[in-house]
Formats: structure tokens, C-alpha cells, sequence
């Protein structure tokens, strides 16, 4: 246990020595510097300014007098405010780094990629949705297992912000967007933009479940190829009524 609190207060920014400090303080509540230093075992000789160093990030307060006299403050209030803390910094690592990589994708010398297994085709799919800006077109042949819990989220999402979603399927499928129930076979589609598509492959059960790690996408990136599908889903899409075949 206390190891697991050492680790929580280092991701904090706190080092050997401040989580020390902070940890025998909570054990204190109100101390000297030499009851700290004694508690926590840190040397009398840096105990003041390791002290003055979590005061400065808000983990003790200091009472003005001789001798300063320091009182913690409340594991639950520090960690609601490091948690924030931390959560913004990576919120605006994770954004940062997301525009970066896609502008960056599109410029791979051959943006073509296999992906295989369910878990990581999920996880590929539902990043290519979050990018979608005007458009999102799905042909959903068949579906795993949890998938549309995880599709309904993220397809709101970008419907939200004005995306047209239109998905192709063998039934109706519960989802925040307009979907047309068509004929196909078990195989999956979808294009982001008229620039990114990915089709998607699996064996099946007896019983016509997909087999999740034989499951196979391939990521296409080239924007004439998605292009063209994208123009093959319009005229399927507003050239054959529901329930007719769906050619792609």
C-alpha cells in the first residue's frame, strides 16, 4: 500500500523526498520541521525547503511563527486538484499529438495497413469516426460482439458537430444517424470524407457470429480509392430502393 501511495503522489510531480514529506504530514496533520523531518526520515538539513517546496504546490500550508509550524492539506482536496491538473495536461498532449498525426498519416508512402483482430479494427474504427468532418458513410455487413455499444457514442459525436452518417445494413440497427436496411454480404465498408475508408473481413460461427481474431481490416488511405467507393455507396444508396442488393 504505501508503495502504491509513493507512485500516486511521484505521478503527481512530487519527488522522493516531497512525497516523504507529504505522506508523514498526512500521518501529523499539524507538525514542526523537526517532527517532519523525523517522521518521514529526510535530513533536518533539507526538511525546510522540501517543505517550502510543497507549500508552493499546495500540499501544506505554513503557520507564520517561530518556529514555522506547517499543517497538511487534506489528501482528498490534493488529489481532486491533481487529478484535474493532470487530466488538462494530458487532454492537451493527446489533442496536440492527434492533429499532428493526422495531418501526418495522409503523407505515409503507402498508406495501406492490415490490421487484424477485432479489439485493434474497433479501436482503428472508431479513431477514423472521431476525424470524420462533413461526412461518414458505413456499410455494415456484419457486427461484433458489444461493437454498437461502443459505435453509438462516437457516431453522436460527430453528428453533433453537423456530419452526415448513413449506414447500410441487413436489419436496422439502433444508431443516432439515418440507417437503410439493404441485402449484402457478411463483409464491412466504410469511408471518412470521401478520403479514408476501411474494409473489414472475418470468419463466422456456425450460428453467423464473427470469430474475433480472425478478423481483418484493411486501411486504406489512398483518396482516389475512397473516393470512388464513396460515389459506389451514393449510387446505392439513392439508386436502389431498401431491401435490394447492395453491389459493393
Amino acid at each position: 500500500m504505501e508503495r502504491k501511495v509513493m507512485k500516486a503522489l511521484k505521478l503527481m510531480g512530487l519527488t522522493d523526498y516531497q512525497a516523504a514529506a507529504y505522506t508523514a504530514m498526512v500521518s501529523l496533520v499539524s507538525a514542526g520541521a523537526s517532527e517532519a523531518a523525523k517522521a518521514s526520515g529526510i535530513p533536518r538539513s533539507r526538511i525546510y525547503e522540501v517543505l517550502r517546496q510543497l507549500s508552493d504546490r499546495g500540499f501544506v500550508e505554513v503557520e507564520r511563527g517561530k518556529p514555522l509550524r506547517y499543517h497538511v492539506v487534506p489528501p482528498a482536496e490534493v488529489f481532486r486538484r491533481e487529478k484535474r491538473r493532470i487530466m488538462k495536461e494530458l487532454d492537451e498532449a493527446m489533442h496536440q499529438l492527434r492533429r499532428t498525426y493526422e495531418d501526418q498519416v495522409a503523407r505515409v508512402p503507402a498508406p495501406v495497413w492490415l490490421i487484424h483482430g477485432q479489439e485493434k479494427i474497433m479501436k482503428k474504427e472508431l479513431e477514423i469516426i472521431s476525424r470524420t468532418r462533413s461526412e461518414l458513410k458505413m456499410r455494415m455487413g456484419f457486427i461484433f460482439r458489444g461493437e454498437l455499444r461502443e459505435l453509438r457514442p462516437a457516431i453522436e459525436r460527430i453528428v453533433d458537430r453537423g456530419a452526415d452518417v448513413r449506414i447500410m445494413a441487413p436489419e436496422d440497427l439502433d444508431l443516432p444517424c439515418e440507417v437503410r436496411v439493404v441485402s449484402m454480404p457478411p463483409v464491412r465498408m466504410f469511408v471518412r470524407d470521401s478520403g479514408e475508408m476501411m474494409w473489414i473481413f472475418s470468419r463466422f460461427t456456425p450460428e453467423g457470429s464473427p470469430i474475433p481474431e480472425t478478423a481483418m481490416g484493411i486501411w486504406n488511405q489512398y483518396p482516389e480509392i475512397a473516393e470512388n467507393y464513396s460515389r459506389i455507396f451514393d449510387s446505392i444508396w439513392y439508386g436502389k430502393s431498401n431491401g435490394g442488393t447492395g453491389g459493393i
